[in-house]
């Protein structure tokens, strides 16, 4: 008898520990985007080798990608309103996960002397934002650059031209046409390195362009020393809320009132504040962290996105449909320049 209640006890072990393998086991080739968690600015930002002491946070909102797995299928499907399943090349745009990595870490870099270049703007204190070129943060298959164009290389000029952004560049190509050969500079570590390539058509607006995904790559000066200490967080969506942390500490000012206050956003060069991907997730995340107030932007979707996309909405339409399905108390605030938050804030009763 005792034999056999071992032999029962063991098989129902094995049965458990076989159910439990396959729930987890990750699916090949798809991930699910989830609601990441919050993160508290204060003791990631120093000020004059200061850190903020004033009541209350601001965070940051992450999306969380996991390998797909049965348990989190199931979950997906049935239980959240917040988790999407996706392919896991269409997220890495091609790239290994190291150079996608690698490619957050760039842009946020960017982002983080923007949010200090605002800050210290707004707070009358003289900055020198020096432009040195581009990242190359991806390469696209049909591109006339992909194999001679690598991740983490910086583009210096476009035909012997040089830009003070991107978006300079940009609009560059796109006064150009298609099939125009054009002649690139850029440093790969200490080599400086020249190559040519034909424009091809981006999309079905026929907008000409080099097929090679970019991020600002500057440097930046200020009179009191910034120092931002990001950690393991990539991408550009913490513009906005990296803006608020500084200048918050600049200006000596109690923007936030002792309250726990979230948002995404990407901070630009002009002081608007940029549209991101994910903002329902985001918002669920603030939500379940127990935030007062979110910050989003109030972004103008532009007709080439709607004939792509005729569902898109702004990711104010977006936060504020997130947040009725959870019913939340949280206040959603769109912004459409730093000046947005900041004003909404200075106006904020304790």
């Amino acid at each position: 008898m005792k034999k056999l209640f071992k032999n029962r006890f063991l098989r129902l072990g094995l049965f458990m520990l076989a159910i439990f393998v396959i729930l987890n086991v990750p699916i090949p080739h798809y991930l699910v985007e989830t609601p990441g968690g919050v993160i508290n600015l204060r003791p990631l930002v120093m000020v004059d080798g200061k850190e903020d002491m004033q009541k209350g946070s601001f965070y940051l909102t992450a999306v969380a990608s996991k390998k797909l797995s049965l348990q989190r299928l199931i979950h997906a499907k049935f239980f959240s309103d917040f988790e999407v399943i996706q392919k896991e090349k269409e997220v890495l745009q091609g790239m290994k996960s190291e150079e996608y990595w690698r490619m957050l870490k760039y842009v946020l870099d960017s982002s983080e002397n923007l949010a200090i270049d605002q800050a210290a703007k707004l707070a009358g204190i003289p900055t020198t934002l020096n432009f040195k070129g581009v990242y190359v943060v991806n390469v696209e298959k049909k591109s006339n650059f992909y194999g001679k164009l690598s991740i983490g290389d910086k583009i210096t000029n476009i035909d012997d031209k040089f830009f003070d952004s991107s978006k300079e560049i940009v609009d560059y190509v796109r006064s150009q046409k298609i099939g125009k050969s054009v002649k690139l500079a850029f440093e790969r570590g200490n080599q400086k390195i020249e190559v040519s390539g034909k424009l091809i058509q981006m999309d079905k607006s026929k907008t000409p362009g080099i097929g090679v995904g970019i991020s600002d790559y500057t440097t930046i000066e200020t009179k009191i020393p910034i120092k931002i200490n990001a950690g393991e967080v990539g991408g550009p969506s913490g513009g906005l809320m990296f803006t608020l942390q500084i200048y918050q500490m600049l200006s000596g000012k109690d923007l936030r009132h002792g309250k726990a206050i979230a948002g995404t956003g990407t901070m630009e060069k002009d002081g608007s504040v940029g549209r991101i991907g994910g903002i329902d997730k985001k918002v669920a995340a603030a939500n379940a962290s127990g935030v007062e107030i979110f910050f989003t932007p109030d972004d103008k979707i532009l007709p080439e996105w709607k004939k792509k996309d005729p569902t898109l909405v702004s990711n104010y339409k977006e936060a504020k449909r997130a947040a009725k399905k959870l019913g939340t108390k949280m206040k959603i605030v769109p912004v459409k320049k730093i000046k947005d938050a900041v004003n909404y804030l200075e106006n904020l009763k304790s």
